[in-house]
């Protein structure tokens, strides 16, 4: 009933946050938010988006016993005006959620324990424990690699790894058409360009 994510608004437009669509809807009904319109971003209180929402606005959706009230993808908070600070946390499980699963240097799926974290320069060779050097390989790419470089091993990497600002965590569970309306006030490139094409640039 209240699934998805919406992103949060300061006073000034910036995103600051990711809230619960449950969340999102509690701010929005006692005041301290306004949906912003997917379309055109007016901003509407309460009773004004429950008028809106019987228009058919497309997208999510709860449903009371006499009405039906959409989801808005975007809020903006009525009142506050700074900004939430999300460091992601250097970890194994950090560099397992912004790699997906998924081995860097071949491209496959795999479960947990079929993965280890390779260093992209080798530990012997200088290579430290950071964001830009750790990345997921599977066991027979890490075996294969070895202790050389992806440039080396002729095993060109994915994604050329990176330190994940905070709201990448959360684009995996974001709907493409969800992140039409956030471009307008974030930068979801990195959520939607092919994994090759990253590499790339």
């Amino acid at each position: 009933m209240f699934e998805g994510n919406v992103l949060v608004l300061n006073k000034s437009w910036a995103a600051v946050h990711i809230a619960s669509a449950r969340r999102a809807m509690t701010l929005l009904y006692v005041g301290a938010a306004r949906a912003v319109h997917p379309n055109h971003y007016s901003l509407h209180d309460f009773e004004d988006w429950v008028e809106l929402s019987q228009n058919g606005l497309g997208g999510r959706y709860i449903h009371t016993p006499n009405l039906r009230i959409r989801v808005p993808e975007v809020i903006l908070l009525t009142l506050f005006n700074g900004f939430i600070h999300h460091e992601v946390r250097f970890s194994r499980q950090s560099i397992f959620e912004r790699d997906k699963m998924t081995c860097q240097y071949c491209g496959k799926h795999f479960s947990r324990s079929q993965l280890t974290i390779d260093h992209v320069m080798p530990q012997s060779r200088g290579g430290g424990d950071t964001w830009e050097n750790l990345v997921l390989a599977c066991l027979h790419c890490n075996v294969r690699k070895g202790n050389r470089t992806p440039d080396e091993a002729n095993m060109p990497l994915l994604i050329r790894p990176y330190k994940p600002a905070w709201m990448p965590h959360f684009g995996a569970r974001v709907p493409v058409d969800q992140l039409q309306v956030w471009k307008k006030f974030v930068d979801t490139s990195h959520w939607t360009v092919p994994a090759r094409e990253q590499a790339a640039s």
